[in-house]
């Protein structure tokens, strides 16, 4: 099968176009024929090896990719959920910039026939992570005030569809050229954090969500009112720092179950919850280094897909 590969850690160029083996499946596996995936954020940092100690790549050549979205064409033994000929989406074992995957059968789900492949492969790990920051750890309750850092990225656009989904009074970074989009995602309000310092502009949040690289914590705990919380997936000591300031601080630890994959599919099913999808490329080399280019700029507008089929 068709696959692009990693042979060590560097930019964009170590991406390379080969042909591997198809994958084996375990008895609680499925293989998947992958009609689309997507580049995350993670996929950049992984290939540049600036998270070897979370992600670690134990050998080379590696396969890259988190998302998938395709039919179940072999099932393991003891694979009582999906069948060959399913349309699923989900998450994969193996790197999904390539043809056929391995995904444990409880990380995948059965999708609906109104929603394309290419909806679903953008969407499965920004809507977990999405999902898992503002209600597993951030138990985010009807009416609370929430901050959304980066509102206008993967997981931030899908972060306010689901914080306005359940209620809650939704205000989002973002730059200026990006507000009505954030806006049309149904964000209450709007901080321009090119503009304006963000702990002078807002007070009295009930739960900040952080998604940005780089930002001072010290300004989500001053933004939060008394017992609120901070929840990052890029600070793994948030904990510690919520706690100098006298809030809460969850780091994010994404452990997705099939249940959370479902509920995400059925807001699809009813257009409740959309992926943006801001470019598509094919599987091959070329494209795939621009695309990984273009996520390093962190400035991407929603998603970028791999359509594979």
């Amino acid at each position: 099968m068709r696959a692009i590969t990693i042979h060590g850690y560097g930019g964009p160029d170590v991406l390379e176009e080969q042909e591997v083996a198809v994958p084996a499946c375990n008895d609680n596996q499925v293989l998947v024929e992958v009609f689309a995936t997507s580049v995350n954020p993670v996929d950049s940092n992984i290939r540049a090896g600036r998270v070897q100690e979370v992600f670690p790549v134990h050998s080379f050549p590696h396969i890259l990719g988190l998302d998938l979205a395709g039919v179940v064409k072999e099932v393991g033994a003891a694979v009582k959920y999906v069948k060959q000929g399913d349309r699923v989406f989900g998450l994969g074992s193996s790197g999904t910039y390539a043809e056929y995957v391995v995904a444990e059968e409880v990380q995948l789900a059965k999708l609906s026939s109104n929603i394309t492949f290419n909806e679903a492969g953008a969407m499965p790990a920004v809507a977990l992570t999405a999902w898992h920051s503002l209600f597993r750890y951030g138990e985010l309750k009807e009416g609370e005030r929430v901050l959304i850092h980066g509102g206008a990225g993967g997981v931030g656009h899908i972060a306010i569809q689901m914080a306005k989904l359940t209620g809650a009074h939704v205000i989002a970074t973002a730059s200026s050229n990006n507000h009505e989009f954030v806006r049309s995602l149904g964000a209450h309000e709007v901080i321009d954090y090119t503009a304006v310092d963000f702990s002078e502009a807002v007070r009295d949040v009930d739960m900040v969500l952080d998604f940005v690289v780089d930002l001072e914590q010290e300004r989500n705990c001053r933004v939060l009112k008394k017992g609120g919380r901070v929840v990052s997936i890029v600070t793994p000591a948030i904990a510690d720092i919520a706690r100098a300031h006298g809030v809460d601080g969850k780091f994010v630890i994404v452990d997705p179950k099939r249940e959370e994959l479902e509920l995400i599919e059925c807001w699809m099913r009813e257009q409740q919850l959309k992926v943006h999808i801001s470019g598509v490329f094919s599987l091959d080399e070329a494209a795939l280094r621009k695309a990984h280019a273009q996520i390093e700029t962190k400035h991407t507008r929603g998603k970028l897909l791999i359509q594979i089929r």
